[in-house]
């Protein structure tokens, strides 16, 4: 026997929950006969995101019977990314596989990534190719999002969403994960030049309970978006993304001082009679603007500074669930 530090792990197979108890037995179940097959020594650690049913007392149930299963028990409901870097800072595998714990992702569909990962690529990323959520309030809008940050980020895949991916280690470790960029991990490491590609995976309806997401997810992704244009193009020199909106607005502000002017000259309107409160308006409006993009992005960076320079997590363990040894076959 060898304590688990000792033991050299292939994968980790990294599954965020959040009231999943319905189907936790069964996923279990499917991980470790797909993962059994692979012939590689892996781990499982799911990460218990502050459920409110009993899918913590099940996974520790299963943690306790079973050595290669790590459970990682959050104080509260983080959120998907924040469950993500508890899963990933706590798992010890070379190649590390990210998915979701509600059963759309196959687990049996795992091979195929490892497959890639060992052909060289540093990212494999699942792609839901033929999509079977509802067309008005997913599909649409997922897809421009894609589109949208393929273009923003310059990664060629079609589904950022799915949490579907492997890495290899070497390359997640160089990440920090902060707010809800989760879904765009490839765009973030494609900084650092890693090898990423894309593999059609099978989306399947999801077999019991309900979505965690909403309509109010379309907004938190433009948002995102919004982030990940400044953290890949500016985050280095922001001055060229606030010399455009300033050049933007003294732009605006010449042409409304010019039309005013012309009243001026060529009507002889008085201009704070005529043009005082329209002119006060436009210049607050886009003060105003201007200033709720600027503080928001110096927030991002404020807040990328501060967890990367004082190592501060975006999650609170309260404990973490695994037997004290490991058999070494």
């Amino acid at each position: 026997m060898e304590s688990f530090d000792r033991v050299h792990i292939d994968c980790s197979v990294v599954v965020p929950l959040y009231n999943e108890s319905a189907v936790v037995g069964e996923l279990y179940e499917r991980l470790s006969r797909t993962m059994t097959g692979t012939g590689l020594y892996y781990e499982l650690v799911f990460v218990d995101d502050g459920s409110e049913d009993d899918t913590l007392e099940l996974v520790k149930g299963i943690a306790a019977k079973d050595s290669k299963v790590v459970v990682v028990e959050l104080r509260r409901n983080f959120g998907q990314t924040p469950a993500l870097a508890a899963g990933f800072d706590n798992a010890r595998g070379q190649i590390i596989i990210s998915m979701d714990g509600d059963l759309q992702h196959a687990p049996e569909e795992i091979p195929s990534f490892i497959e890639k990962i060992n052909e060289g690529y540093d990212v494999v990323s699942g792609w839901r190719k033929r999509r079977v959520d509802n067309l008005v309030m997913r599909k649409i809008p997922s897809r421009a999002a894609n589109r949208l940050a393929s273009k923003i980020s310059g990664v060629d895949i079609h589904d950022f969403g799915t949490t579907f991916k492997a890495y290899r280690r070497e390359v997640i470790e160089q990440l920090r994960l902060y707010g809800e960029m989760h879904r765009f991990i490839p765009a973030l490491l494609s900084q650092s030049g890693v090898k990423i590609v894309e593999i059609p995976i099978t989306n399947i309806v999801r077999p019991s309970g309900a979505s965690n997401y909403g309509i109010g997810r379309t907004l938190r992704v433009a948002f995102d978006l919004i982030t990940l244009r400044f953290l890949l193009g500016y985050v280095t020199r922001p001055l060229h993304f606030f010399g455009r909106a300033a050049l933007f607005c003294i732009v605006v502000s010449l042409l409304l001082g010019l039309y005013i002017l012309f009243d001026k000259l060529y009507y002889h309107v008085p201009i704070f009679a005529a043009h005082g409160p329209l002119a006060g308006l436009s210049a607050l409006l886009l003060l105003v603007g201007a200033i709720f993009i600027a503080t928001g992005l110096i927030g991002e960076m404020i807040s990328r500074v501060y967890f990367e320079s004082t190592d501060k997590k975006i999650y609170s363990v309260r404990k973490i669930h695994r037997r004290e040894t490991l058999s070494a076959d």
